[in-house]
C-alpha cells in the first residue's frame, strides 16, 4: 500500500520505529507528542514531516488538523492496533474524527498488515483536509 501522505499517530516509539523501518515511509507524517522521536524519524528519513499533538487536549487536536489542512492532503490515518484497543472511548471519538479512511496497524512476525477500522467517520472540527477558512464555522 502506498502511504503517502497519511497520517501516523505516535504513540509509541518502538512500535513507530519497527514500523518505519520495515516499510516505506518516507512520505508519512507523524504526529505525537514526542518530538524528539518524530525528528529523529524525519531525520533518519522514514517520515515525511511531524507535528506534536498531544491527542488528550481537544485544541492541541485542532491545531493538528489545521497545519495537516493547511500544508498536507492526508490520504488517511494509521494507528497501531494495540494502542487503539487499548484507547479510551475519548481518544476512539478523536481518531474517528481526523480522516474518513483509518487503519489500524498489525504485526505478524516481521510484516505488517493494515486492517480499515470500521467504526463511523465524525465529520467535525478535528477532521483533516478542511478549507482551512471554514474550521471556524464547523459545528459539532
Amino acid at each position: 500500500m502506498n502511504l503517502s501522505n497519511f497520517l501516523l499517530l505516535d504513540g509509541d516509539p518502538l512500535l513507530s520505529d519497527a514500523f518505519c523501518t520495515q516499510v516505506d515511509s518516507s512520505q508519512v507524517i507523524v504526529a505525537g507528542a514526542n518530538t524528539r522521536h518524530m525528528v529523529k524519524l524525519m531525520f533518519d528519513q522514514q517520515a515525511k514531516d511531524y507535528c506534536y499533538c498531544d491527542f488528550t487536549n481537544e485544541i492541541s487536536v485542532a491545531e493538528l488538523s489545521s497545519y495537516l489542512s493547511r500544508h498536507h492532503k492526508i490520504a488517511g490515518v494509521l494507528i497501531f492496533s494495540e494502542l487503539y484497543k487499548s484507547a479510551s472511548d475519548s481518544f476512539k471519538w478523536i481518531i474517528d474524527s481526523l480522516h474518513p479512511k483509518r487503519y489500524l496497524i498489525q504485526q505478524q512476525g516481521q510484516d505488517y498488515h493494515l486492517e480499515p477500522l470500521n467504526t463511523p467517520f465524525r465529520h467535525n472540527h478535528l477532521s483533516c483536509n478542511q478549507d482551512p477558512d471554514s474550521l471556524a464555522h464547523l459545528g459539532d
